[in-house]
């Protein structure tokens, strides 16, 4: 990857399919997702790393491993590894390690660094039904920070789910950016990124960001006509070198 030709690298971007057809969310939820992000393709890793290549961009690629909360099979995050190495001038790959695997997580985490070059880790919380800072976590997060790669959390509200009775099980309030705080302090050379617009907590995604020297932020997800104006305005000032680009492609468009 040649970084000095790339226009800009997006932090956030799933695949939302694995190469032999499975999605990475359950029948009910990828048709609410659908619903709510609106109708957008599912494009595999290779289409992905087209996508981006036109662009002269680079992409951090994830898919989220939630079985144990949903029952649903994850798409096999060596298969991002892999599939992402094929396209190494463009796409970067992050794992999804569902935490309540504890201590078996942990050497899943550091297998997929150590074997398969995966650069970061993605969390949702809500989906994964574990808040961040759960002891149970805390070996995964152990192994992490040992490995010196970064943790991406979905902060704030969800699309998944949305629509759906009880939102298809998905409770909200484990992605108060304020529960990751815990982990910046347990954790402290753990570099964090809290994903999106923290609606409708932005002020303590704000505060935490501005207070812990190795938490940033992402502005994926959300339209930019959407963003909260303390968030743009940090954005311009406080925290302009901890703001980070990022799409929630395919969903949103870079």
């Amino acid at each position: 990857m040649n970084v000095a030709d790339l226009v800009a690298i997006d932090v956030h971007t799933h695949a939302e399919v694995s190469a032999d057809g499975h999605e990475s969310l359950s029948p009910e939820l990828s048709a609410a997702s659908a619903k709510y992000f609106k109708a957008h393709p599912r494009p595999a890793i290779p289409e992905i790393a087209a996508y981006y290549r036109e662009r002269k961009m680079a992409a951090v690629v994830f898919t989220v491993d939630a079985e144990h909360a949903t029952g649903h099979p994850a798409i096999s995050s060596q298969e991002v590894a892999e599939s992402c190495a094929e396209h190494a001038d463009v796409l970067i790959p992050f794992a999804g390690v569902d935490p309540w695997k504890g201590r078996a997580g942990a050497r899943e985490a550091r297998r997929l660094v150590e074997a398969h070059g995966v650069r970061g880790f993605k969390f949702h919380p809500s989906i994964q039904g574990m808040a961040p800072n759960d002891p149970a976590a805390y070996p995964l997060y152990e192994a992490i920070e040992e490995l010196g790669v970064p943790a991406l959390f979905h902060t704030g509200q969800t699309g998944i789910g949305a629509g759906v009775p009880g939102g298809g099980g998905i409770r909200l309030k484990y992605s108060n950016p304020m529960l990751v705080d815990d982990v910046a302090v347990d954790f402290p050379e753990l570099r964090i990124i809290l994903a999106h617009p923290s609606f409708p907590w932005q002020d303590e995604a704000l505060a935490v960001a501005t207070h812990k020297p190795y938490v940033y932020i992402d502005l994926s997800g959300w339209s930019p006509k959407y963003f909260p104006p303390q968030l743009v305005r940090y954005a311009n000032t406080l925290l302009k070198d901890k703001v980070l680009f990022g799409s929630d492609y395919p969903m949103i468009t870079p």
